[in-house]
């Protein structure tokens, strides 16, 4: 084999597999932070290994079995000679917590994991990943580490951030787990529905960041959308009976039903009115709204995210802008507020305001949002109020919104999109002389 398909092997396992890889180590050493480390030591050697001897029959077992052999080497080495140890030794046999050369093959008969304990496996390693105690960015960036199995250049590049910055969250980030002795553990269940809540942010933030780039060249980053809606299929499996899962995923696969119709050819933004809906992908509208029926038939009612997802499913099966059923999405943006309230939820109801009832009544609520300032750094605010100014004939404020859009936009599609904007507002209305 070629180094390069020794390599794509590794990358492809890895993918697939890290996850229950690491969950399945973090039980057997009790140690989540010893756990990634063991898992990542595994690839490593995978990376020398499989390119020049062939990639093994069972290569996920051949992964999990070099980590436990580097456990074993870890709690020599720690001199801790417990029941622990004993445990792992007596699990490798005789010879497999030798150092060096390729792992033995897992017979037949032997179990990898235990079968019982894989879900919770997964679902233990997402919890510890997104546990509260940690920031929001640390929460992402080892999320996608552990659970999504992506190096550390592809979370920076995914942000559009240092690797060196992502390395040292995750460093912080497993030594803040350490510190507060986070067990590796699905939380009991008076506590999981408080948690699951962190889960479920942090697969919406990935998602966000990649359905609407905040920075870069493109204006979506597929890659990281469809990491997003793996995880978020993961935790579908994983608990099935929880409907803010199922309306994340119907959100997910809803919004990105639409991905393809949102860029030309070139990459440029197109706008929804002038979306080719025939391109929008039919199949992922039918998962999305089977997963938000799924949601609404658990019988607790729909969450933010399932509230979010009815709203994408709105503009999933209309046939047109015109034909949109905006005065429903009023009412969902109405009862989405009041259940997770923001600024940015105000913003979208004042554009769906703006479809059923015109730019006017829009506008109040955008000036309530621009006086409040709660988004005073965003360039959202101010592309929403030039287009409303824009259609109320107010040509000249409707620039200077669309001028501050674009200094606030750090997406470089995006920007072109604005630009355009003003552009159009600027050839209806030329600016005077000496302007």
């Amino acid at each position: 084999m070629t180094d390069a398909g020794g390599r794509a092997a590794v990358a492809a396992v890895w993918r697939i597999e890290s996850a229950r890889i690491v969950g399945a180590l973090a039980r057997y050493t009790g140690d989540f932070a010893l756990a990634e480390d063991l898992a990542q030591e595994a690839l490593a050697e995978a990376l020398v290994t499989w390119p020049r001897d062939g990639v093994p029959r069972n290569p996920a077992g051949w992964l999990l079995t070099v980590g436990r052999r580097r456990a074993v080497d870890a709690f020599r080495r720690r001199a801790l000679r417990d029941d622990r140890y004993a445990a792992l030794a007596r699990e490798l046999g005789e010879g497999g917590a030798a150092t060096g050369g390729p792992a033995p093959e897992v017979r037949g008969t032997e179990q990898l994991w235990d079968p019982d304990q894989l879900d919770d496996d997964v679902l233990a390693l997402m919890f510890v990943s997104c546990h509260p105690i940690l920031s929001r960015e640390a929460r992402v960036a080892l999320t996608l580490r552990v659970v999504g199995g992506l190096s550390s250049d592809e979370i920076a590049k995914a942000f559009l951030i240092p690797t060196a910055t992502v390395q040292a969250r995750i460093t912080r980030a497993k030594k803040t787990l350490a510190a507060a002795r986070i067990p590796f553990a699905v939380p009991p269940a008076d506590e999981r529905a408080a948690r699951l809540g962190s889960v479920l942010n942090v697969v919406y933030v990935i998602f966000t960041e990649g359905s609407s780039a905040t920075s870069g060249t493109d204006l979506i980053r597929l890659d990281l959308a469809a990491e997003a809606q793996r995880l978020a299929r993961v935790l579908a499996r994983l608990v099935p009976t929880e409907p803010e899962v199922h309306g994340l995923l119907a959100l997910f696969e809803l919004t990105a039903a639409r991905f393809p119709g949102r860029t030309a050819a070139d990459g440029r933004p197109v706008p929804l009115d002038q979306q080719n809906r025939i391109r929008w992908d039919r199949a992922a509208i039918r998962r999305g709204r089977a997963a938000l029926d799924h949601a609404a038939a658990i019988g607790r009612g729909l969450g933010a995210y399932g509230l979010q997802a009815a709203i994408a499913e709105c503009h999933a099966v209309a046939t047109s802008v015109d034909s949109t059923d905006w005065d429903r999405i009023v009412l969902l943006y109405e009862a989405l507020g009041r259940l997770a309230p923001s600024p940015v939820v105000e913003l979208n109801r004042a554009v769906a305001v703006c479809m059923a009832h015109g730019p006017a009544a829009a506008l109040a609520i955008v000036d309530k949002l621009e006086a409040s300032a709660a988004l005073a750094d965003s360039r959202l605010l101010p592309t929403v109020r030039g287009e409303l100014l824009a259609k109320l004939g107010r040509r000249a404020e409707a620039r200077a919104e669309f001028e501050r859009a674009i200094a606030l936009c750090g997406n470089d599609s995006e920007r072109a999109l604005l630009e355009d904007k003003l552009a159009e507002v600027n050839r209806l209305s030329p600016r005077a002389p000496g302007r």
